[in-house]
């Protein structure tokens, strides 16, 4: 399949072949399962302190003849701490137990649960070269909700990977006729609930992903870009292809990319 090569002035200069990656059939469920699994592996793990809820004495005795005992009290078979007592009276208040105030969790988090999940690596690999197929189906594209041109699916040239300045790429992305795709990615929606205190105050949408033969100075200027992603093409995965595990983001391969899949058969 040839697509439409762009330079970086926005000019089509010719046409460039796509490897054989992009002929795998569309496996939505596989790339599903992939995003999953490498989700899974990239959660950090957490659990409740060892202790908690246990660090105070909470022990009553309910023996007959015991010192500081429950026994005829009419008060309920709790463990207890002492706040004040005068003589053989004491006022107790319910700890450690689940039920009561400031005790422990019955079932806490635990930092030992294990959630790596394996994959095949040739699965992982089909599931990839997938996502790949459906960044070159325009009906994939924009049912993601992605703004694409006309002439959506094209290439750029290598010489788009030496832009050094944000407004560069910027209008670039004009000339290719995705100022409308920026646009969209621009705005941003505060976060409701808590995680707006836990450093993901905004929910932002994901716009186009450039893949580069290497590491370039497109890496640096593209960053403050809203929505826009560059990555070398060795560091591909199946999460940038498939935010969400939808297939279908609109991506832009550069020429040595493209030449990198060809002659290295990355992901065969």
């Amino acid at each position: 399949m040839d697509i439409a090569l762009f330079d970086q002035t926005g000019k089509q200069t010719g046409k460039a072949v796509l490897p054989l990656q992009f002929s795998e059939p569309i496996r939505a469920d596989l790339v599903k399962k992939a995003v999953l699994v490498a989700q899974a592996n990239a959660r950090q793990r957490y659990g409740a302190k060892k202790d908690a809820g246990l660090r105070q004495v909470g022990e009553l005795s309910r023996k007959r003849h015991d010192y500081k005992t429950s026994y005829g009290h009419g008060i309920s078979r709790v463990p207890r701490k002492i706040l004040t007592r005068r003589g053989t009276r004491f006022y107790w208040v319910g700890a450690v137990a689940p039920g009561t105030v400031g005790g422990r969790r019955a079932h806490p988090p635990k930092s030992s649960k294990i959630w790596k999940r394996k994959l095949n690596k040739n699965e992982r690999r089909k599931a990839l070269r997938s996502a790949l197929s459906a960044t070159v189906i325009k009906d994939h594209v924009q049912a993601r909700g992605h703004l694409v041109p006309e002439n959506y699916p094209f290439a750029l040239a290598s010489g788009v990977e030496s832009i050094e300045k944000t407004k560069d790429v910027i209008a670039l992305f004009s000339k290719l006729g995705l100022e409308n795709e920026l646009g969209r990615v621009a705005v941003r929606k505060v976060r409701a609930g808590r995680g707006t205190m836990r450093g993901r105050k905004y929910i932002k949408k994901k716009g186009p992903l450039v893949v580069v033969g290497n590491t370039c100075a497109l890496l640096q200027s593209a960053r403050n870009v809203h929505g826009v992603e560059v990555v070398p093409v060795k560091q591909l995965n199946v999460k940038l292809l498939a935010p969400g595990t939808d297939v279908g983001r609109l991506t832009l391969f550069t020429q040595s990319a493209l030449e990198a899949l060809t002659k290295e058969k990355l992901f065969m």
